[in-house]
């Protein structure tokens, strides 16, 4: 994975996101920013992401600005006889179980995260819930959503992606270092 890449978001925001990664000895460590101007509202959105080596996502912690101040949240995974559960500010909160991953509104790059994870098979669905954190308010809440491989060639990845939360299907597009090349409506990767 590149240590410095880059987004231009447009269609449904119009907005830049930059991400800094590192290997650690614990797994992966990615930390980026997201600005963007959405409809009538305008919002920052800095995130630092923590996963173990099987990109299993471990913690998170966000933080947004708007005109209306700031506010932080940290989310963190824990294994419980067999499940994943989350804490949400330290709060249990159990409709979030069995979900593996954190996915940011404000974010192109944590749909990185399940296909990093994925030994997909082409033309298998996979479910992947995520912890799904709103980018204007923080707001934490269960996305449903699947991947299904369309095709890998020497240069790229695509998936099918769907989510029922959200009632959204479209086509991602990967480099081969797993990061989003092309997410429809959203975001193009430019670094």
């Amino acid at each position: 994975m590149p240590l410095v890449s880059a987004w231009t978001h447009s269609g449904v925001r119009a907005g830049f996101e930059v991400l800094f990664a590192e290997t650690v000895p614990a797994g992966y460590l990615l930390r980026g920013h997201t600005t963007a101007v959405e409809g009538p509202e305008a919002w920052s959105v800095g995130y630092r992401i923590e996963a173990d080596g099987h990109w299993h996502t471990r913690r998170a912690e966000i933080e947004r600005m708007t005109p209306t101040g700031s506010a932080r949240t940290t989310l963190e995974r824990i294994d419980r006889a067999g499940s994943v559960q989350w804490l949400v500010e330290g709060v249990l909160r159990r409709e979030l179980d069995g979900c593996l991953d954190v996915d940011l509104e404000s974010s192109a790059v944590t749909n990185t995260l399940p296909v990093h994870r994925l030994d997909a098979v082409a033309g298998k669905t996979y479910a992947t819930p995520a912890v799904f954190v709103r980018a204007g308010t923080l707001a934490v809440e269960r996305l449903e959503q699947e991947y299904r491989l369309v095709a890998r060639t020497s240069d790229e990845i695509r998936f099918d992606y769907a989510s029922s939360t959200f009632d959204f299907r479209c086509e991602l597009s990967y480099d081969t270092s797993g990061l989003i090349l092309r997410y429809p409506g959203i975001a193009r990767r430019t670094r």
